[in-house]
């Protein structure tokens, strides 16, 4: 049994700990509160801005943009993985990696070769670790999400689409349902689908300047770039939210062992104290 100073010393750390996960949880909690007011405030541009686009690609059948047009086979898969760029966020990572690796092992099973976005360390990291054909890379975004740190990763994978280098365009990323929940998710970003999209109630007919091909390759473009940038944001409030409770543990995990520290000390002193006692008695007998 350890003595009563190593035992004193441990309880110290222990504690010194604790002050830390605290400092963190709190931290963590007051980012968590932004994070979900900007993921909030990004939504209303991305619903309109997929209102207007369902409307432009239904208004002009004559030209069908590339990122509506389904492929006959699908020989190369590219892959957008958001995650973060720092850990001590529990297992949040870890069931996206997990998710992105099965779906990963599937496609190259089925003869598929994947292309790889990387964004967030912890993500670039495990790919550079699979092997994975790496085309592009964003790290260190930071608590905010800014589009001009992203928008030359989204271009490379979207050239790569348009270009047919790939025949599907899919996208993981942890969706924030509340502070305790978190859902990994991989789902098809492109071609987008009917469902993706929504079907307007009534088709409008548009006069375009200067030309159809134009405006849909921008409304197109910048959909897609907000439903990337909603992910971004949705996976930052997701990591807060999981960094707060995953800190909040460690503060009472750490409280927990101070408690079973302190008892087993006073069991220790209290057995020197009876063991010096029984000394000095056992002394003075013989005395």
């Amino acid at each position: 049994m350890p003595g009563t100073k190593e035992i004193r010393v441990k309880i110290r750390s222990v504690q010194n700990t604790r002050k830390i996960t605290k400092a963190m949880e709190m931290v963590a909690a007051s980012k968590m509160r932004k994070a979900q007011e900007r993921m909030r405030m990004s939504r209303p541009y991305g619903e309109k801005i997929r209102t207007v686009a369902a409307h432009i690609s239904h208004a002009n059948p004559e030209y069908r943009h590339p990122f509506l047009v389904e492929r006959d086979s699908v020989k190369r898969v590219g892959l957008i993985v958001i995650t973060t760029d720092k850990g001590l966020c529990g297992a949040l990572n870890t069931n996206l990696l997990r998710v992105a690796l099965g779906q990963y092992k599937a496609w190259q099973a089925e003869g598929e070769e994947v292309d790889v976005c990387c964004i967030g360390n912890k993500g670039m990291g495990f790919m550079q670790r699979l092997g994975a054909n790496i085309v592009s890379h964003a790290v260190q975004i930071g608590d905010r999400p800014q589009m001009d740190k992203l928008i030359g990763t989204i271009k490379v994978m979207l050239d790569g689409y348009t270009k047919d280098r790939f025949d599907r365009l899919m996208i993981g990323y942890t969706r924030f349902i509340n502070t305790m929940k978190q859902e990994p998710v991989v789902e098809q970003l492109l071609p987008l689908s009917g469902e993706r999209m929504g079907a307007p109630e009534t088709v409008w007919d548009y006069l375009y300047e200067p030309e159809a091909k134009a405006v849909l390759d921008q409304v197109m473009t910048r959909y897609i770039e907000a439903i990337i940038f909603q992910a971004v944001a949705e996976n930052m409030a997701s990591e807060q939210s999981a960094r707060m409770v995953a800190m909040k543990a460690a503060s009472d995990n750490a409280a927990t062992l101070i408690d079973e520290l302190t008892l087993v000390y006073n069991k220790n002193r209290q057995a020197g104290i009876t063991k010096e006692l029984s000394e000095i008695v056992g002394g003075a007998a013989a005395v």
